[in-house]
């Protein structure tokens, strides 16, 4: 296999990846917002909130339009580069991404229009309800997109077909409600309140700088401080769900999270550390130059319990300790050799198939179906090819996480101020704000960059690795492509963030 193909494979597939999520939470954030704004509205009879929604409803256009473009890109390498997985778990992962587009899309792309264009055209009620339908079609687009990507963290209902050679779905609700999907949805939807929150914060508090549009500027903060305190503490608790999840299913992300190579029970958590870089599984260098750590808290944030067990990356490779259900881990070898008898159970299925020999086929299709859980450990040869980049990981998480604590304290100080009507007041507090957008994009970033690379190597876990999921095609090929969306994507920001600072400078249209 070509190395040099499954990294531009990968670059490409992060790189639009990476665009289209800088359009995504705003779009679900700014959603909810811009319906709250028109709810009250339509309960006060208030035009200013009318005209205030009608402001924040441009600039979320802007965006969704946007998004769409990149999610479509986004959408078609699963065809182009990635063949191999289309193949062997298509019928699976094609069913929520058809769902998203046919049902929750086009439900969000009409009701945008009648949102848009309905102003004076339909009733007050009736426009209200079209734009909570956008919110929530934006929300349910969310939804099947995630139960995607929670399937691939998470391999659930489904059963593997030896004719076929190819997953198939056997419970569409099991893989719909996936608690890894749940967790996934919960954390990544309130992330984007948090985003859009930290968006109008922005926006607004630069208009308070200019010294323009007070009443807007102050009521916008207002309703974005509550929205963000609101979504920031829930985002700390989905997350407490997420790692649960994590450490149940994927317990190497949560080494590699953690920079912890030797496990054992009552483990601390780190709150501030710094990597070995060069530690390496088996070796005997320390895995930290040094760290602060909160005791117990890692085995708590596990399972709830101060005293589990939780294992490291070493103990992961060489197997031999408890796992929950009283069961013993396999090692990296034990996997491997399950890996390759389901290979060879297949090999032998579909020669029995040839020889007409029912008797054979069974048992060949037994020893498959008890050892396909392990079906993509026999593509690995060296152990260590099973851990992720843990320094990628482990800053990742803290960044996410201390950014987290961050935005709780700035919205609580934004509400704080703007409850006692002194928000006007505080110039400090409005240039902090106007200054943390960037850090939410960077929150939003760290987490995808754990949930995503720390499940490295794998596409699918335990199933199928990243470097047996890449079509063939030239290296070359894909690297033209890599340049030629990073050329467009660059240009579609670039575009969008000129027309939303054109927007924003010309202000709101308040007719009162």
């Amino acid at each position: 296999m070509d190395i040099s193909l499954i990294d531009w494979s990968r670059a490409q597939f992060a790189l639009t990846a990476f665009y289209h999520w800088l359009f995504v939470p705003l779009t679900l954030g700014l959603a909810f917002i811009m319906a709250v704004m028109e709810t009250l509205y339509v309960r006060t009879g208030k035009s200013f909130w009318r005209d205030t929604a009608k402001f924040w409803m441009k600039l979320f256009g802007i965006n969704f339009a946007v998004g769409i473009a990149t999610g479509l890109i986004l959408e078609f390498q699963f065809g182009t580069n990635w063949s191999n997985y289309s193949w062997f778990v298509g019928d699976i992962f094609g069913a929520p991404l058809a769902i998203e587009g046919i049902v929750a899309f086009f439900m969000e792309a009409t009701f945008v229009a009648v949102m848009f264009f309905g102003w004076n055209k339909v009733s007050k009620r009736f426009h209200l309800v079209s734009t909570w339908l956008t919110c929530l079609g934006a929300t349910i687009s969310a939804w099947w997109i995630l139960v995607a990507n929670a399937w691939m963290q998470y391999p659930v209902g489904m059963a593997f077909n030896p004719d076929t050679v190819r997953n198939e779905m056997v419970s569409f609700l099991e893989v719909a409600t996936s608690p890894m999907a749940v967790a996934k949805f919960f954390h990544t939807v309130l992330s984007g309140w948090v985003l859009a929150s930290a968006f109008v914060l922005c926006v607004a508090s630069w208009y308070l700088v200019k010294k323009r549009e007070s009443k807007f500027a102050l009521s916008s903060i207002k309703i974005a401080a509550i929205t963000g305190l609101f979504a920031s503490v829930l985002s700390f608790l989905t997350g407490d769900m997420s790692a649960r999840m994590v450490a149940k299913t994927q317990p190497m992300k949560l080494a590699a999270m953690e920079g912890l190579y030797n496990g054992g029970n009552g483990v601390g958590l780190v709150a501030i550390g710094m990597v070995n870089p060069n530690k390496q599984p088996g070796d005997s260098q320390e895995a930290m130059l040094f760290d602060v750590k909160i005791p117990k808290m890692l085995s708590f944030l596990a399972s709830h319990d101060l005293n589990s067990y939780v294992p490291g990356i070493n103990d992961i490779l060489d197997g031999g300790y408890p796992m929950p259900d009283g069961s013993v881990a396999l090692s990296f070898a034990d996997k491997k050799a399950r890996g390759t008898l389901a290979h060879e159970a297949l090999a032998d299925y579909r020669q029995a198939k040839e020889a007409k020999n029912p008797a054979l086929m069974q048992q060949a299709q037994e020893t498959l179906a008890k050892n396909m859980p392990y079906f993509g450990y026999a593509y690995f040869n060296d152990s260590k090819e099973l851990v992720p980049n843990v320094p990628l990981n482990f800053y990742a998480f803290r960044v996410m996480v201390i950014l987290g604590g961050y935005f709780i304290l700035l919205f609580f100080i934004a509400m704080f101020l703007s409850v006692k009507e002194k928000y006007h007041l505080q110039k400090w507090v409005q240039w902090v704000a106007l200054l943390s957008l960037p850090l939410a994009y960077i929150a939003g970033m760290s987490g995808w960059v754990v949930a995503e690379c720390g499940r490295q190597p794998w596409a699918i876990q335990d199933l199928l690795p990243v470097k047996t999921a890449i079509s063939k095609l030239q290296p070359g090929d894909v690297q033209l492509t890599f340049w030629l969306f990073l050329a467009l994507f660059t240009l579609l920001l670039i575009a969008e963030i000129g027309i939303m600072l054109k927007a924003i400078k010309k202000g709101p249209e308040l007719k009162s």
